[in-house]
């Protein structure tokens, strides 16, 4: 009976509202009603919320390492075979296609790209791994990078190159002057440039289209007839549109030639990685994972709360509440817990974040579509949850009051 009396003037109010008055915040009072408890609470659910959001960062940061490259392509079309699926699997095409692409209306310039993936010496333990090699005319150069365009003198002289100082450790200390072997053939280092290791090699090196022909065995440094190129970089000319500009190369081209935009380039390259490589399913499994663990903890604590308060509910029913409102009382605490649980974890993530991006050698980052999709999934969680919780709220009997 005592219980009954201190909760009269809460229900008092609460008529109140039918009445027109303010409503009585029944889900934040019982939200804040044991501090402890919150904080327990709080802390669970901002544990699920952080291993959803590590893993989708993960996912993310994979991909966008394997993007990096893509991002600092000096051009608004690319030419490459159709049959291409990735940017690094070796498919070339005719460079006399990239002679013919110069004389499509709109067209500024059309310069080749060389890539291959080979084997680098680490100078300092001699082991071998795996590096990326990039490859253009100095001439005609195709990245957008400061630190390459004040080395584009030291790229035309032969067995020159430039080393990723982001690699990873199993490519060794690289600088200005170190000579090592790339591809079982000695080089010499003469700058070096920051862009980090992919899901398939440990670093990168840039080198002159002569020197890649001559590294490689391939066709002629000094004929006419260079070799097939792996993608052609186009820039339009001021003026015309880059859709128009892509349409006529594409009438220009045979049909084993594709002209694609770079932000198409950039698509195909990342939806390959989310549905065809291990890298999307793996990290997926990892944040359903992280929502699986997430549902059991939320579930916990709204049961346990339920039944602590159970005799609270049951009075609310017994003054004539249907279970339409006690549902939604509960549905509110329940989205109450996703909100303030999310906030730490997200801020904690950034510092999470960091700390795996500089040992990973990953750009990892807490995006936009990263918060929006990781908040999504804790209210999911928590109303899943509270919804299969709430059960024993609706099967409250007010007679429980008096046992």
């Amino acid at each position: 009976m005592a219980l009954v009396e201190k909760l009269l003037p809460i229900g008092h109010r609460i008529f109140r509202t039918r009445l027109g008055a303010p409503a009585v915040p029944l889900a934040r009072r019982n939200f804040v009603a044991n501090g402890r408890r919150l904080a327990r609470s709080l802390a669970g659910i901002g544990f699920a919320a952080l291993l959803m959001m590590v893993e989708l960062g993960l996912q993310s940061g994979f991909v966008e390492s394997s993007l990096a490259l893509l991002r600092r392509l000096d051009g608004e079309l690319m030419l490459m075979s159709s049959a291409k699926y990735q940017f690094v699997n070796p498919e070339p095409f005719s460079r006399r296609q990239l002679y013919a692409a110069r004389g499509v209306s709109g067209v500024a310039s059309v310069r080749p790209f060389y890539v291959q993936r080979t084997s680098w010496k680490n100078p300092q333990d001699l082991k071998l791994t795996l590096v990326m090699v990039f490859a253009f005319d100095p001439e005609q150069p195709v990245l957008v990078f400061p630190e390459i365009d004040a080395h584009l003198d030291a790229l035309r002289q032969p067995d020159t190159i430039l080393a990723d100082r982001r690699a990873r450790e199993a490519v060794g200390h690289v600088s200005d002057g170190i000579e090592t072997e790339l591809a079982r053939r000695k080089v010499t280092v003469v700058g070096t440039f920051s862009l980090g290791p992919d899901f398939f090699s440990d670093g990168n090196v840039i080198m002159s289209d002569r020197n890649f022909f001559k590294l490689f065995g391939i066709g002629s440094a000094d004929s006419a007839d260079f070799p097939d190129v792996e993608i052609g970089v186009v820039k339009v000319l001021p003026g015309f549109k880059v859709l128009d500009v892509q349409r006529a190369l594409a009438a220009a081209m045979p049909e084993n030639v594709a002209v694609r935009t770079k932000s198409d380039l950039i698509a195909m390259e990342a939806q390959f990685h989310d549905e065809v490589t291990a890298v999307g399913p793996l990290f997926w499994i990892g944040t359903l994972v992280g929502f699986a663990v997430g549902m059991l903890i939320s579930y916990q604590i709204l049961f346990s709360e339920l039944s602590d308060q159970l005799s609270q509910y049951a009075t609310l029913k017994a003054m004539g509440y249907q279970n339409r409102y006690l549902v939604k009382v509960v549905l509110e605490q329940a989205v109450l817990y996703a909100l303030l649980g999310y906030i730490p974890a997200w801020l904690l993530a950034h510092v999470v974040f960091y700390i795996i991006g500089e040992m990973a050698l990953m750009p990892m980052s807490v995006s936009f579509s990263l918060t929006a999709i990781s908040l999504g999934l804790t209210v999911l969680m928590c109303v899943g949850s509270a919804l299969i919780a709430v059960r024993r709220v609706i099967a409250a009997d007010p007679a429980e009051l008096f046992r």
